[in-house]
């Protein structure tokens, strides 16, 4: 899960002097304020001189430009301005505004009295924040204004905008980062680096791939033979036939092959447990003759129909005879979706399911709600989809949560949003017709602010209606409780008591709902995932908890697991298998909970993971490999300041780091993988693990706190996710095998280095042939801008990824593709662009070294 903080916008009472332009009304006047008033955000130092009693700042400042000419009726009564920021902020500096934090994001700065804003004038206001800001995208957008008795109104110079040649988000109120010796570290112990267009140059000639030749199967297939017979024509169409499976099962995988049915090449799909042994396994034999598909069941005949159309589209006019035997290396293969920060629509969600399946991913983990955001309709609890889906201004929260995260006072906005039950059912619907279990995930008791408020507010509603036994039926909060905390986030209200009969029937009530979605789609539930992570220090003056704790040896902090105990043991009795955060799952007692328990490993690699991934297997849970190192998809996939990106956990995550990830030895991973400070830093075994335990599989991550938009999303996953799919599925061969005990170094010969880089070569060429297939499910990858150097006056550039199209320009001039390396003067300025030619990437600059 995420561990980092927030903050969100708030704006100070402005007094204003009296002489101003002339305005229709006060409404009309805040809004030309709110277009006229500038707004700059500058994160300016990581590594500053803290002010007394902070530990760990870094300093940022907002510069407000008055407008030359204030309106005339501007109110004064209430003018009020929120803005976010993603980290605690213990103290803001300013000569005419005092600040207060609200709750979790929001932030409020009001005018000092005596103070008078004056036409023209500039205001600077000093941040100073616990931690770093590493990247821009730490910025939120939406920051307004309000006035009492008005509608309030987004400042016009915070407003997210849409580049239209890399197709994402862009903040132009946020500042350039280009200070790398005061923005890149925290410390001279932190050896980490921008990955500037030269560092990239550097690391990718020392990995150059070449473009796939023969077979472009990606996942790697576990043997791939093409013949030299005759080739086969798929142009001319299949005739299907089909035994041992329904049509239904294979349906999008025969769509997704793209030729017609009523041809004259024989295809036969057959299901034979006897003849392949494995689970999801698949013979495919392609002959001129025809093409036959021997599977395990309908999941292998799927995959056998996938990677036939991956080589298909590598082999456009005719496919060279082939012979593929194949399997999972792991049976979980996890996609898992955040939907509770910023809210993406069914549509999103389908099209990542098809991609999914393209991939032969398996499993879609759906983060339904979390703090900021209810996602998913419940019936019999409507607020939770009418209050909890939707933020704005409304400070009561009445109506819609607060504006966390930059979502504006509107409550319109992509970022807003739920799933209906229709939008939800069809989304099972389609994922089972590809072989993919969905997961859904509520989380709790932390991370639960979205539902506290929302049944706050159906607690209001039937108490006015006289109805107090039914308004208190789902009531999560005590209010006697008068216990003062802090989540992660900074909420001092996001943790369900977990002491009241009232939270399970909230839980049951929705687990039953979401069962009865899944009936629906004819596909059962089968997991649900309850979260469990992150739960801050609630209830320890809660007088309807004082019983349990008391039965806890007084300890407030083991209710936390005895409430997932309780709620696990519930799910079972419903035919359930409960899954959950390794940090809340570790602390459970073993013995109390259900025996089929899933638990997703999220401890950063050097500072958790191996002691939680063996602790929870040594327990006979089904471990799911969540490691942030391998894949967290909301970290940056570089260490730069235009990367979007959280970097908590980690300061890069690219392809190529999980691509070499080996899932079968974890300590191993100390020789590949660095800490977050760039150290390269030795694992040990610790604990070891007992014979013959082994991961269920491995899952990616995407939290969407910084990801706003459906491209993002795209930007986010892709080409990542290709690595975790290769890896999920096919073995890590240069993994040394497992030695209990054993110690791992940075650079351990144990690991076989030549292989990695070989496999690493093949998988690049290969994935870049998927590159096309992508565009063509319209999965807006990210598009890597090249590594580059000058040296002796000539440009050489190259990418990631084979056969990606370079273009440069100097000065002022136009864009030239890149051919080879060529002679320039000066500075020159490089891009790359996608397969398809519609989007380019981040543009990247390099001089002349002397």
């Amino acid at each position: 899960m995420q561990a980092v903080g927030w903050a969100a916008l708030a704006v100070a009472v402005l007094a204003v002097p009296q002489a101003r332009a002339t305005e229709a009304s006060p409404q009309a006047s805040l809004d030309r304020f709110a277009e006229t008033l500038g707004y700059r955000l500058e994160t300016v130092d990581n590594r500053p001189s803290c002010p007394a009693g902070i530990d760990g700042c870094f300093l940022t400042t907002i510069t407000l430009t008055i407008p030359d000419a204030l309106p005339d009726a501007l109110p004064t009564n209430g003018l009020a301005l929120y803005f976010s920021f993603v980290n605690q902020l213990p103290l803001v500096e300013s000569d005419i505004f005092a600040h207060r934090h609200i709750n979790g994001d929001v932030q409020q700065l009001t005018l000092k009295p005596g103070v008078t804003l004056r036409a023209g004038a500039k205001h600077e206001i000093r941040l100073w924040g616990v931690g770093a800001n590493f990247s821009r995208a730490f910025a939120m957008p939406n920051a307004y204004l309000i006035a009492e008795g008005l509608k309030p109104r987004t400042i016009a110079a915070t407003r997210a905008v849409i580049d239209p040649d890399t197709g994402l988000e862009a903040l132009p109120f946020v500042a350039p980062m280009t200070d790398e010796a005061r923005l890149a570290t925290k410390s001279d112990a932190d050896q980490t680096r921008w990955l500037t267009a030269e560092r990239a140059f550097v690391a990718q000639a020392g990995r150059q791939a070449r473009a796939a030749s023969g077979v472009a199967i990606l996942p790697k297939p576990i043997e791939a033979v093409q013949g030299k017979q005759s080739s086969v024509d798929l142009g001319r169409g299949v005739s299907v036939t089909l035994h041992g499976v329904e049509r239904a099962a294979v349906a999008p995988a025969l769509a997704a092959l793209g030729v017609a049915e009523s041809g004259a090449l024989p295809l036969t799909i057959r299901v034979d447990a006897a003849a392949v042994t494995k689970p999801e396994g698949y013979v495919l034999d392609v002959k001129a003759s025809g093409i036959a598909i021997t599977a395990r069941d309908a999941a292998g005949a799927s995959h056998a129909l996938r990677s036939l159309a991956q080589q298909a589209a590598f082999e456009p006019s005719r496919m060279k005879p082939l012979w593929v035997v194949d399997a999972p290396e792991y049976g979980f293969r996890g996609l898992h979706i955040d939907l509770g920060r910023n809210f993406h629509d069914r549509d999103q969600i389908l099209k990542l399911v098809e991609a999914m399946a393209a991939y032969k991913l398996n499993k879609l983990h759906l983060h339904l709600a979390d703090d900021e955001g209810w996602r998913i309709a419940i019936p019999a609890l409507p607020e939770l989809a009418e209050i909890g889906s939707k933020r704005c201004h409304d400070l009561p929260e009445a109506t819609c949560l607060l504006p966390q995260l930059g979502a504006g006072p509107d409550g319109t906005g992509g970022v807003n949003g739920y799933l209906t039950t229709s939008d939800y059912v069809a989304i099972v619907q389609a994922a089972a017709a590809r072989q993919i279990e969905v997961i859904p995930s509520i989380d709790m008791p932390g991370h639960s602010r979205a539902a506290i408020r929302a049944m706050e507010v159906r607690h209001a509603r039937l108490l006015t209606a006289g109805k107090t036994a039914e308004a208190d039926a789902y009531r999560l909060i005590d209010p006697a409780d008068t216990t003062e905390y802090r989540s992660i986030q900074h909420y001092n209200d996001n943790t369900l008591n977990v002491c009241l009969p009232a939270t399970y029937r909230f839980v049951d009530t929705v687990v039953d709902a979401l069962a009865a979605m899944h009936q629906q789609a004819g596909t059962p539930l089968q997991t649900f995932h309850l979260g469990a992570d992150e739960t801050a220090g609630a209830w320890v003056k809660s007088p309807a908890c004082q019983a349990m704790i008391a039965e806890n040896g007084g300890d407030a902090g083991k209710l936390a697991p005895r409430f997932i105990e309780r709620v696990a043991n519930r799910l079972a009795a419903k035919g359930l298998r409960t899954g959950g955060w390794s940090d809340g799952m570790g602390h459970t007692d073993a013995t109390k909970m259900p025996k089929n328990v899933q638990t997703n490993i999220w401890g950063v690699l050097h500072t958790g993971a191996i002691r939680e991934a063996h602790d929870q297997l040594n327990r006979g849970w089904d471990v799911v490999l969540s490691i942030p190192d391998l894949g967290y998809f909301d970290m940056p996939y570089a260490p730069h300041p235009d990367e979007s990106g959280y970097h908590w956990a980690s300061r890069g995550v690219d392809e190529y780091q999980v691509f070499g990830f080996m899932p079968g030895n974890l300590p191993a991973n100390a020789a590949t993988i660095r800490n977050t400070r760039a150290e390269g830093k030795a694992i040990a075994d610790e604990p070891a693990l007992q014979p013959g335990r082994r991961i269920a599989g491995v899952q990616g991550q995407l939290w969407s706190e910084t990801t706003r938009t459906d491209a993002q999303v795209d930007y986010m996953l892709f080409p990542r996710l290709l690595a975790l799919a290769e890896r999920a599925w096919s073995p890590a061969t240069w993994t040394p095998a497992y030695q209990s005990g054993a110690r791992y170094e940075w650079g351990d010969k144990r690991v076989d280095a030549a292989k990695l880089r070989s496999g690493w070569q093949d998988f690049a060429g290969r994935a870049a042939a998927q590159l096309p297939m992508l565009d063509k499910m319209g999965v807006a990858y990210r598009v890597a801008p090249p590594g580059a150097r000058i040296l002796g006056g000539k440009l050489e550039a190259n990418s990631a990824f084979p056969g990606t199209t370079i273009e440069y320009r100097v000065g002022n001039g136009g864009w030239t593709p890149y051919a080879g390396p060529v002679a320039v003067s000066g500075a020159v300025e490089l891009r790359s662009r996608s397969a398809d030619g519609k989007r380019v990437s981040r543009t990247v600059r390099v001089e002349t070294v002397r």
